[in-house]
C-alpha cells in the first residue's frame, strides 16, 4: 500500500526545514504543554514577558509532523513583541493563513498552536493572581481541542499496558 504526500506549500516546507524559535527558553515567563492524542502532535511554547505585558521572545518544542513544527514556527513570529491582549486574540485561522494555508486533515495543527499560547497566557495570570477583564474564565475553542500535559499524560498511560505498549 502506497501513501500520497500531503499538499504542503513551499512555505510550509521551508519553516518545517528550518523552524524559527526552536528550542526551550530557560528564562521563560511562561509555558505550556498542548497535545493532540488523536495524532500524537506535542508542543512545548515559551514565552518571556515583560512588566509592560508584551512578550519580548517566544520560543517552542514540538513532537510532530510538518504543519505541526510550521505552525508552531509561524505562531512564535506573529506574537513577538505584542501585548498579551493582542496575542490572546490570534486566532487558528490566522496562523493557518499565515502559513500559507494547510491540508484539511492538518488543520488541527493551527488549532494546536493556539491553544498552546492561549494557555501559556492563562499560566502566565496565574501565576500573577490576577485577571484582566479580557481574559474570560471559559476556555476558548483551541484551548479545549488542546489537551494539557497532566490531561495526556493520563490519557496515554490509561491506553499503556504493564510493558508499555500502548493499546488502542
Amino acid at each position: 500500500m502506497s501513501r500520497t504526500p500531503l499538499p504542503y506549500n513551499p512555505k510550509i516546507l521551508k519553516l518545517f526545514r528550518n523552524p524559527k524559535n526552536l528550542g526551550k527558553m530557560k528564562d521563560a515567563t511562561a509555558k505550556a504543554v498542548a497535545g493532540n492524542p488523536s495524532c500524537g502532535d506535542i508542543i512545548t511554547l515559551y514565552l518571556k514577558i515583560n512588566d509592560e505585558e508584551t512578550i519580548e521572545d517566544a520560543s517552542f518544542e514540538s513532537y510532530g509532523c510538518a504543519a505541526n513544527i510550521a505552525t508552531s514556527s509561524i505562531l512564535t513570529e506573529m506574537i513577538k513583541e505584542t501585548k498579551l491582549e493582542d496575542a490572546w486574540k490570534t486566532s487558528w485561522k490566522n496562523v493557518v493563513k499565515a502559513v500559507g494555508g494547510l491540508p484539511t486533515v492538518k488543520l488541527h495543527c493551527g488549532i494546536l498552536a493556539v491553544g498552546a499560547l492561549k494557555r501559556a497566557i492563562r499560566v502566565y495570570y496565574k501565576s500573577k493572581a490576577v485577571s484582566p477583564d479580557w481574559l474570560s474564565d471559559e476556555l476558548t475553542f483551541e484551548e479545549k481541542q488542546a489537551l494539557e500535559e497532566e490531561e495526556l499524560s493520563d490519557l496515554l498511560s490509561k491506553r499503556m499496558d504493564d510493558e508499555g505498549n500502548v493499546q488502542c
